[in-house]
């Protein structure tokens, strides 16, 4: 019986060779499932990188589209205001006075100070030129009742004018009158 140890060994020898053959094939399922999964994961986070690139994306053309539009509207503003101003003989306070009127401006710094005094109770300013045009015996003086109205009503301006420029700080347009530091009528 001679072959029996060789039979015995062969049989071992096929044995660990079998026992290799699977754990080589169950290593090889492992690595190939391992394989697939990170295969998958890439594939996943392609597909997230992918999705936010299209978003930023789209984003980021949003923004430019966004930031055309104000270039666009910036020049058609600057178009506008050269263009006033061109009719305005080059006027920057004409331009002024005509943007906050358009604008609204007064409407609403009048309804500001509404608002402002509201409750309050009104101080009467009365101002006065003289004597009004009357004589002392109380017929007109003079004759002329209209110049002497219309000079009336001119005195009456600048005390106007500084009443409002205390309260609001605003300045009378040019073209209406100036206001000069002086105390003493003219």
């Amino acid at each position: 019986m001679i072959w029996w140890p060789n039979t015995i060994f062969s049989n071992k020898v096929q044995e660990a060779n079998w026992e290799l053959y699977k754990k080589q094939k169950a290593a090889e399922a492992i690595l190939y499932k391992k394989e697939k999964e990170a295969e998958a994961q890439k594939a996943i986070a392609e597909a997230a990188f992918y999705a936010r690139k299209q978003l930023v994306d789209g984003e980021l053309y949003s923004k430019k589209k966004e930031a055309e539009g104000l270039v666009a509207l910036a020049q058609a503003q600057g178009v506008y205001l050269r263009t006033l101003l061109d009719a305005l003989g080059g006027n920057y306070a004409a331009l002024k006075d005509y943007m906050m009127i358009n604008n609204g401006m007064f409407q609403q710094i009048a309804k500001t100070n509404a608002e402002a005094v509201q409750g309050l109770k009104p101080t009467i300013s009365i101002w006065t030129n003289g004597t009004g045009g009357e004589a002392t015996d109380g017929s007109v003086a003079g004759g002329n009742v209209a110049i002497k109205e219309v000079a009336g009503l001119y005195r009456m301006l600048p005390p106007l004018f500084k009443t409002v420029q205390e309260q609001t700080g605003m300045q009378p347009p040019p073209w209406l009158g100036t206001l000069t530091n002086s105390t003493h009528p003219n």
